[in-house]
């Protein structure tokens, strides 16, 4: 299986929080399984950061690669595809990642159930 994580379920993830549901929470921890992060992901944490909406981990670059997830760069291609995503979801860190997931055919782990109007592999989280 390979995932993508949207910016919730990472934050999540690293805290160990009971609101990552037992079947995304198994899949994101099979070793089987390839888990990306998404350089859009990284980009809202530290947004909502500077902010002051949102605290992380001091050491956040070491401890997200500390878990032995794979980066996923935001490409040109990735950003052209936006042009024919509909606009059922108007957050563009979920845009970009629902694009990132139809490209590289990944399967995104999310408690947003609104994305299911994209037609994408879901994972409830």
């Amino acid at each position: 299986m390979r995932l993508l994580l949207d910016t919730h379920v990472l934050l999540w993830w690293l805290d160990d929080n009971p609101r990552l549901k037992g079947k995304a929470k198994a899949a994101i921890a099979d070793g089987r399984t390839t888990v990306f992060i998404s350089a859009v992901v990284i980009w809202e944490i530290r947004i909502k950061e500077a902010l002051g909406k949102l605290r992380v981990p001091a050491q956040l670059q070491e401890v997200i690669g500390q878990q032995g997830f794979e980066p996923l760069p935001v490409t040109a291609e990735h950003a052209h595809a936006l042009a024919k995503l509909p606009m059922h979801h108007r957050d563009p860190f979920d845009r970009m990642l629902i694009t990132q997931a139809q490209a590289e055919g990944l399967t995104l782990v999310t408690h947003d159930g609104r994305l299911d109007q994209y037609g994408i592999r879901l994972l409830q989280a």
